[in-house]
């Protein structure tokens, strides 16, 4: 499957997406092809390169000139500026120039911090994405999110910089721990909520071949949820409005994975985010408790939370969505699921004292 994501401006500014299996074997050939004379410098995740060298190898991957492979340690405590900057040293020292490129191997991370590095290197290179886990392939690979974190919060450091094209192949998700499947379906459950209701439907009875990592089945999803998302990012490539309904649940998960100083996973922090929006949008009159149920059931055959630990205090979390990125001229943009389950609003005028007391019923007992 292609998609072509075309963008405001140039008629050249457009994002491919191409999503299948068996794509890794022809990949270094098919980037070389469309680079021309630039050359490609391929950041992996360490991680991944671990798991995948010897694969890679097999496949005929070539062998990389010294200086064109750099392995990234990629964790959400190293999502820094000084980790971007380690990088752009090693690419100076490499040779890079204003005619490279680059290529991300690896999760959301990885993803993030190299095409943010794209964007400002020698002020702007071109890079390409492979991404490697579910969450990645399902969200943040799409749309041209780049950033890093800093101490106050989540990608407060960033840029909007599309890549080139984006390669998913499920042949990545053999080797990816169960726990990160689980996180990536947070987001696929996300993106059903927020327009797709045949995806709901389809992730409500094909729980088992997901699990199973059944190869059409990932397809399928992975290739719901990039339709969506490009819609969305053509509407509204840089968040001036209508892409902010691919925030549901994560205004209140943001806050959570920073008041746990990362520790909890963002899926998780996702799916108390989900559970947290749909249960406000009940209380609002907004949505029907049926559909809280079927999402708490969706979470739960996931082993997702639906619960808030009772250490994240509603004051805490609160205070934490004070400092959001989403929050815009002093107003906390808060996406709701109203009517049914594939529609959501962007609530601006929260009652914040009724957020609170849905924070407080979702506390675990």
């Amino acid at each position: 499957m292609k998609l072509t994501i075309n963008l405001p401006g140039s008629p050249a500014r457009t994002s491919e997406v191409i999503i299948g299996e068996g794509l890794l074997k022809d990949l270094p050939a098919t980037i070389a092809s469309e680079l021309g004379k630039r050359v490609a410098y391929w950041i992996w995740d360490e991680n991944v390169w671990d798991l995948w060298k010897e694969r890679v190898a097999e496949l005929g991957w070539p062998r990389w000139e010294e200086g064109r492979r750099i392995l990234f340690s990629a964790s959400e405590a190293n999502k820094r500026l000084s980790a971007l900057e380690g990088l752009a040293r090693q690419l100076v020292l490499a040779g890079a120039d204003r005619q490279s490129a680059l290529v991300a191997v690896g999760g959301g991370v990885t993803g993030d911090v190299v095409g943010f590095l794209a964007s400002v290197y020698m002020r702007g290179i071109p890079h390409f994405q492979i991404p490697t886990t579910l969450l990645a392939q399902v969200d943040s690979s799409i749309g041209g999110k780049t950033g890093v974190d800093l101490p106050e919060g989540k990608n407060l450091l960033g840029t909007f910089y599309q890549p080139r094209t984006t390669w998913m192949d499920p042949q990545f998700l053999e080797t990816l721990p169960p726990e990160e499947l689980k996180q990536g379906m947070a987001e696929v459950i996300k993106t059903a909520m927020i327009g797709d209701e045949v995806l709901w439907k389809y992730l409500e009875s094909h729980t088992e071949a997901l699990k199973r990592r059944d190869s059409d089945a990932l397809v399928r999803i992975i290739s719901a949820s990039c339709i969506l998302k490009a819609k969305v990012v053509e509407s509204d490539e840089k968040e001036a409005g209508h892409r902010r309904v691919l925030n549901l649940g994560h205004t209140v998960g943001h806050a959570l994975e920073r008041l746990s100083n990362y520790s909890l996973h963002h899926g998780d922090a996702v799916a108390m985010g989900l559970v947290t929006a749909t249960r406000l949008a009940v209380q609002l009159g907004k949505l029907s408790e049926g559909d809280l149920v079927r999402l708490e059931k969706l979470c739960m055959a996931w082993d997702l939370p639906t619960r808030i630990p009772k250490i994240y205090s509603a004051d805490a979390i609160v205070s934490a969505l004070m400092t959001d990125k989403k929050r815009v001229r002093g107003t906390l943009h808060f996406i709701l699921p109203v009517r049914k389950i594939g529609e959501v609003v962007d609530a601006d005028n929260l009652d914040l004292e009724v957020l609170k007391q849905v924070l407080l019923a979702l506390r675990e007992e």
